[in-house]
């Protein structure tokens, strides 16, 4: 049995940013990760991409973790890549499997720094072939550098959705255009929430107007204010009927259809060892309860990266940064480096989220996302839908009493794509607002599933892709 000082489940910004902290400072460190090359989603692949034409379409944001990466490799921390973390006991020994076998670890204190995943966005058809998260596109992107063989079309909203129609465009693909579905927002509030960012973050902001004005310009269609969507077709996706607020309804004829409504903090793990959860009204997302170390309701397991928050990259570098100062404050070390204090790191992670109470307005999802129709299949593991579990709530069943007797959530995925969805019917059922029913907690595997952005996997459907052939910026 291995006993580290320290076990980092998660390789993505802000697991790499906290082990080189601790390893440096003399902790010993393992290091455990799904993929099999360091980056998370938002730098994943980076060391193959990095100074290639797929690099650079890919953005300067992407190859900036070229150095991080680096440094996690020279920092003495112990990387496992391609390893599943199965089960880690309240007494913390973990058993984990990957390359080298099956192994059980007995750390001091565990870092938990999964990532994201995309918020699952229900609606009829949604599980045909042929439809597929922006997460799952964008890593064909990143992987094998393949981009879709025929013009794609984009339904939801979120800074995500924009930057991979940006990067598509940019590696040879088409855009045949793009349903937005951002909610209106109020003309006081954005012209107040927009002063507040344009004096903060300027730089950021006119990078996003310049998204937007790509997209209009390059693809084929720009349609805003779509608030219901259904996917077409029987044994594959065909086509794609949306509704507007305005009431317009029409049908477009397609083989592919990418969504995505926003990133949530990947939580199964948390849930699965019993942490505290909430719910953020702001981010319309369930995130844990912790500290401002990322310590949560667990003595010895932290939480950093946007499994503690949606934040983003850099933000998820100084949570972890602080994460492990306060790790080597527990055990007696101090930091390697001079300037790798708690003051630089935490005005640095204000600086990285001065857009944050922007970008949660502007980007809100939807309302119908927590309210699909009795038609739509929620669990896509056991194929219930909406109508199912509305008949089982029917008798005033718990969380636990509907999972047990419709089985919602008892799947592969483990809840992982359902279980947003299936506290939201539980409110509505019982007439409280949502995260007055948190979602129930999953099993193992931990750090795998469906939807994941940070240390997991995003829903892949069936579709054709080519090569890219960048275009020159």
């Amino acid at each position: 049995m291995l006993k580290p000082d320290l076990l980092i489940v998660g390789a993505g910004p802000a697991g790499m940013s906290a082990a080189i902290v601790a390893a440096r400072a003399g902790l010993k460190v393992i290091v455990v990760d799904e993929q099999p090359t360091p980056g998370g989603q938002i730098w994943r692949g980076i060391e193959a991409n990095a100074g290639t034409s797929r690099g650079r379409a890919l953005g300067a944001q992407y190859c900036s973790g070229l150095a991080t990466v680096r440094a996690f490799r020279e920092c003495g921390a112990v990387y496992w890549p391609s390893t599943r973390v199965w089960q880690i006991e309240p007494t913390l020994g973990t058993y984990v499997t990957g390359p080298g076998g099956t192994r059980v670890i007995a750390p001091r204190l565990v870092l938990i720094a999964t990532g994201a995943q995309e918020r699952p966005a229900p609606f009829r058809g949604w599980t045909l072939p042929g439809v597929m998260t922006v997460g799952a596109a964008q890593i064909l992107l990143k992987n094998p550098g393949s981009v879709p063989s025929e013009p794609v079309w984009i339904a939801g909203c979120g800074p995500l959705a924009l930057l991979y129609a940006h990067q598509l465009i940019r590696m040879g693909g088409t855009v045949a255009g793009f349903l937005d579905t951002r909610p209106s927002t109020p003309l006081r509030e954005s012209l107040r929430l927009a002063g507040r960012a344009i004096l903060r973050s300027s730089g950021e902001l006119a990078k996003g107007a310049s998204w937007y004005a790509g997209l209009r310009h390059r693809a084929g269609r720009y349609i805003p204010g779509v608030v219901d969507l259904q996917a077409l077709g029987t044994d594959r996706l065909e086509g794609v009927r949306y509704r507007t607020a305005s009431g317009r309804v029409e049908e477009i004829r397609t083989s592919l259809l990418l969504i995505h409504e926003g990133v949530l903090p990947e939580l199964h793990t948390a849930r699965s060892l019993g942490c505290e959860i909430q719910w953020d009204a702001g981010q319309a997302a369930y995130r844990p309860v912790l500290n401002e170390w990322g310590e949560c309701s667990h003595p010895d397991i932290l939480i950093a990266g946007d499994a503690a928050g949606i934040g983003g990259a850099e933000a998820a570098v100084h949570r972890g940064r602080l994460s492990a100062l306060r790790i080597l404050q527990r055990l007696g070390k101090v930091a390697a480096e001079p300037g790798m204090t708690e003051e630089t790191c935490r005005a640095a992670l204000a600086r990285a989220l001065v857009l944050r109470p922007f970008l949660d307005r502007v980007f809100r999802p939807r309302g119908e996302i927590f309210a699909p129709d009795d038609d739509t299949i929620v669990c896509r593991c056991e194929e219930l839908r909406v109508r199912d579990l509305r008949a089982a709530l029917a008798g005033s069943v718990g969380p636990n009493q509907l999972k047990a007797f419709t089985r919602a959530g008892m799947g592969p995925c483990q809840g992982r794509q359902c279980g947003l969805t299936v506290a939201a019917l539980i409110a509505a059922a019982e007439g409280r607002q949502m995260g007055a029913a948190p979602p129930g907690g999953g099993g193992p595997p931990l750090n795998g599933g469906g939807g994941a952005l940070g240390g997991g996997r995003a829903f892949v459907g069936v579709s054709t892709c080519r090569p890219a052939r960048p275009r020159r910026p």
